[in-house]
């Protein structure tokens, strides 16, 4: 599938879809919150790498210019209080001229990169969505937004650890590098098995869980701080872009 293809015709996660191209997170608030997202990302650019920020009520990105963010994505959250009340595939009734629409990076940007090297991506073989889990790391605090790091797991064969590493490491915009690899009890996660978000993904002997941060954080923000409104994407459902996924790996990888 193209990047529009997925935009106007995927239903479900879009891992493995319009592989070489960038997928995106989304997180849009009112604009009296939107000071807030950006101090909290560039607080905490690992979980939140912002690759753009759209002009107050435009749903538009030149991360995908012929895109309509209202309806691009295929499965969106609404929340209101922190608490989460829609979860509809377009959110054109919802939208208001007040929202900034903060557009993230996020890990499936590098799931090409790390199929080419011949690592395997167990939720992409087994057609789920991702793995994700709240953690017990706090994120660092800006004004009013403030919560836990959230993480994305990945099962990768004990021999592919360090290249799994080194190929997330050349693309920082894209979360980079994972921040933890084996034992889950060390950021608190107590049963694999029971994502936050996602779903459960089954390994093979031999495989160790690869921790890497997670564009979800600032959902789990939006619960902690509950701001009056905001939208966001659908844990593992994310904006496809039309930027080559190699644009975001740093020169020499």
């Amino acid at each position: 599938m193209t990047p529009d293809e997925v935009r106007t015709q995927a239903t479900g996660p879009t891992a493995g879809l319009a592989p070489g191209y960038a997928q995106a997170n989304l997180i849009a608030v009112p604009e009296d919150w939107a000071l807030d997202v950006l101090l909290f990302a560039q607080r905490n650019p690992r979980p939140c790498p912002v690759l753009d920020v759209t002009d107050t009520g435009s749903p538009r990105t030149v991360l995908a210019p012929g895109a309509d963010l209202r309806t691009a994505i295929p499965r969106y959250r609404v929340w209101r209080d922190g608490e989460l009340v829609d979860e509809p595939t377009d959110v054109t009734r919802y939208w208001r001229e007040d929202l900034v629409a903060f557009l993230i990076g996020c890990s499936f940007t590098f799931e090409t990169a790390l199929a080419r090297a011949g690592v395997p991506l167990r939720h992409v073989e087994q057609g789920r969505n991702v793995s994700m889990y709240r953690t017990d790391r706090q994120c660092r605090p800006a004004r009013r937004l403030h919560g836990p790091l959230v993480v994305s797991m990945r099962l990768v064969p004990a021999e592919l650890v360090a290249p799994a590493t080194a190929i997330s490491a050349r693309m920082p915009a894209v979360h980079g590098a994972p921040v933890h690899v084996g034992d889950p009890s060390a950021l608190g996660v107590a049963d694999l098995a029971r994502p936050d978000f996602g779903d459960p993904v089954e390994g093979e002997p031999g495989d160790v869980p690869m921790f890497w941060a997670c564009g979800v954080t600032p959902q789990a923000a939006l619960v902690a701080s509950r701001p009056p409104f905001a939208i966001t994407h659908a844990p593992g459902y994310m904006l496809v872009t039309d930027v080559p996924d190699s644009e975001y790996e740093l020169a020499g990888g």
